[in-house]
Order: structure tokens, then C-alpha cells, then sequence
């Protein structure tokens, strides 16, 4: 079997491509397993936040100072240090998306007034949530549906989703698996 010129460099054009793809992939989840970053737009008050959260095995406690402001109570000026737990679980939400959009935030830590006073204005609003521990956030995702967001945090079988079409966003927590 005689091969051309050209059948042999196609031969190790696929071939090559077959070793070079994986490294690739292989190479971006080094990366990604030695920094976690995550982008914020809160709605409520227009600030936004790029942050590398954690890096070489460790959360960075600036950033994490930095994240905790972003997603404090803006009614009552509260911040409280939000879980990493909660940030972690983010990164894998945006990884399942595939996307590097931020995620837009609806409530993040809410103080005990915050948390009554909504609660006695909606339903939805529970009287212990996890938003006062900084264990829940309420998001949406730019270019992705609602039914997508909440398909990628079900997927990863950690604390609870919350569906919410009607108010536009998925809440995400850190509590018991669960959901509604």
C-alpha cells in the first residue's frame, strides 16, 4: 500500500490533533484546579466584581473580603463573610454553563431585618433562610435560561435550587440537598 504526500501528512495532522486536544483540556483543568474565579453584576446596586477567590490551594482572604461586600445586605449596609462553600459551588455552576458571563445577583447575605421585612411582604421568602447565614445567593445568568441555571446547580447535588421564573432568578445554597 503505497500512501501520497498528501495521505501522510493528513495521517499525522489527526494523529497530532488527537494528542494535542486532550493536552489542551488537560492543561485548562490544571488551571482551573489551581484557581477558582468568578464574576458579579448586582442589580440592586450596579457594582460589579472580577474576582480570583482561591488560588494554589487556598481561598484568598482579600478577595474573599471582597466578594462578602459585593454580596452584602445593601438595604441595611450589612456584610457578612459569605461561605466559600457558596463560591465554590458557583464555579461549577458556571463551568456546567460553559459560559464566563457574571453571574447577576438579586440578594446575596440578607441582615434579620432585611430577611423580615421581605418575608412579610412574599411568600417566598423563608423566616430562617440561608441568605442570613451567607449560605444562599439569588442569581440569573446572562445569556443562559432560568431552566438552564437550575439544571446546572441540580446537577451538582449540593444544598438546595430554588425556581423562581416569575421573580427571574434560581436561588443556590449550601443548606440540605433539596428543591423547589
Amino acid at each position: 500500500m503505497e500512501i501520497s504526500r498528501r495521505g501522510f501528512l493528513r495521517i499525522g495532522a489527526i494523529a497530532a490533533a488527537q494528542l494535542v486536544v486532550p493536552a489542551v483540556a488537560m492543561a485548562r483543568t490544571a488551571v482551573q484546579l489551581r484557581r477558582r474565579s468568578l464574576k458579579f453584576y448586582a442589580l440592586h446596586t450596579g457594582e460589579s466584581l472580577t474576582t480570583t477567590y482561591w488560588e494554589n490551594g487556598r481561598y484568598i482572604p482579600g478577595e474573599l473580603d471582597r466578594v462578602n461586600y459585593l454580596l452584602r445586605d445593601f438595604r441595611a449596609n450589612e456584610v457578612k463573610p459569605i461561605d466559600p462553600a457558596l463560591l465554590d459551588l458557583l464555579t461549577r455552576i458556571q463551568s456546567r454553563l460553559s459560559t464566563a458571563e457574571p453571574f447577576q445577583v438579586i440578594s446575596g447575605y440578607r441582615s434579620p431585618v432585611t430577611n423580615a421585612m421581605l418575608h412579610a411582604n412574599s411568600e417566598g421568602v423563608a423566616v430562617h433562610s440561608l441568605h442570613l447565614e451567607g449560605k444562599a445567593i439569588d442569581i440569573s445568568v446572562p445569556g443562559r435560561s432560568l431552566e438552564q441555571l437550575r439544571g446546572a446547580a441540580l446537577a451538582q447535588q449540593v444544598g438546595g435550587v430554588g425556581y423562581y421564573p416569575r421573580s427571574g432568578f434560581v436561588h443556590v445554597d449550601t443548606g440540605r440537598v433539596r428543591f423547589w
